[in-house]
């Protein structure tokens, strides 16, 4: 294992992790939040910036797993590796975070259903990122 690319890929999966996620939930997904029925499922705004940073400490975390995972079965067969791990971590992450979260949270289905949608989108992404920086040692000195 290449510990300075797995360290490489595990940052630009936490960067590449905290844009999409400011696009979707800050962007895309804002007038959503601001409706009555989902409103109510969450805290106050002003008490969830204030944990904002538990936020960024799981994402670390999560990005580094992500990178570790994905270099651990490291195969070498380009982009469409990265689209099947991206694909196994998005049914593992997001389908369950996000049903789970609409089995105990009051809050619409179709937001359970976005959140599953655009957490797929994001790892099929993040697979794609990480197949395309991470390379073993051995395969960055023959280049």
């Amino acid at each position: 294992m290449n510990t300075k690319r797995l360290l490489i890929t595990a940052l630009v999966v936490f960067v590449l992790l905290e844009v999409m996620s400011y696009l979707i939930h800050g962007v895309i997904l804002a007038s959503t939040y601001q409706m009555d029925e989902v409103k109510v499922a969450f805290r106050p705004e002003e008490e969830m910036m204030g944990k904002m940073w538990i936020v960024y400490v799981t994402d670390i975390i999560w990005s580094f797993f992500f990178a570790f995972f994905f270099a651990k079965g490291y195969e070498g067969k380009g982009i469409m590796e990265g689209l099947r791990f991206g694909f196994y971590i998005g049914l593992f992450w997001s389908l369950v975070s996000a049903y789970q979260s609409y089995a105990f949270i009051p809050m619409p289905y179709s937001l359970s259903f976005q959140w599953f949608i655009y957490g797929m989108i994001q790892a099929l992404i993040l697979g794609i990122v990480a197949s395309l920086v991470y390379k073993p040692a051995k395969q960055l000195a023959a280049a």
